[in-house]
């Protein structure tokens, strides 16, 4: 069985990509239908994914990543007898709140939540080697390829802050080793 991994956006999918590169994840890019997580939000409409399906003959498990997962996954008729099961595994409310944990800042964003969201607090917040966040790949990258531990421990912090998803969703930190 392989895993299809399907990452909701470019920086979900840039954060996998480092924790496969640390080795970091309970699956390795071996482990990967093939050997690469993907950005897609659905089977259907995403070519790499569907060629990649129709490559590979054995049993898949999807791995959702995001923040809003709320929309049901679609699974062509072509596919239903190969995936297996789909999990969801959740960075709602956005994936900024690593970032604002990593800083330290989580006990300053709770107190304007309810004005602000994690992407605005971050922008206005987060400076890492003088370059403010700007919601970019390429600053995930900056700001965590050299430190991957910050990463690790930012996602462990989250699962304890957060307290409960809904019940079929997981967190990032599930993933981990």
């Amino acid at each position: 069985m392989k895993y299809l991994v399907m990452c909701e956006g470019p920086n979900e999918l840039e954060i996998i990509r480092m924790l496969l590169e640390h080795d970091k994840l309970v699956f390795s890019e071996d482990d990967l239908l093939n050997l690469v997580p993907y950005h897609a939000r659905q089977i259907g409409n995403n070519a790499a994914v569907k060629t990649a399906l129709n490559l590979y003959p054995g049993d898949v498990q999807v791995l959702r990543i995001g923040d809003k997962l709320s929309d049901e996954l679609k699974i062509p008729r072509a596919y239903k007898s190969k995936i297996k099961d789909i999990k969801k595994y959740c960075t709602k409310p956005e994936l900024e709140m690593l970032l604002i944990i990593s800083e330290n800042m989580d006990s300053k964003f709770e107190k304007v939540k309810s004005k602000i969201s994690p992407k605005t607090f971050s922008k206005e917040n987060v400076v890492y080697n003088r370059m403010r966040y700007d919601n970019s790949t390429a600053f995930y990258r900056d700001y965590y390829g050299e430190r991957i531990d910050l990463l690790v421990e930012s996602i462990k912090r989250y699962k304890q802050l957060k307290g409960k998803h809904q019940k079929d969703e997981r967190y990032l930190a599930d993933l981990l080793k």
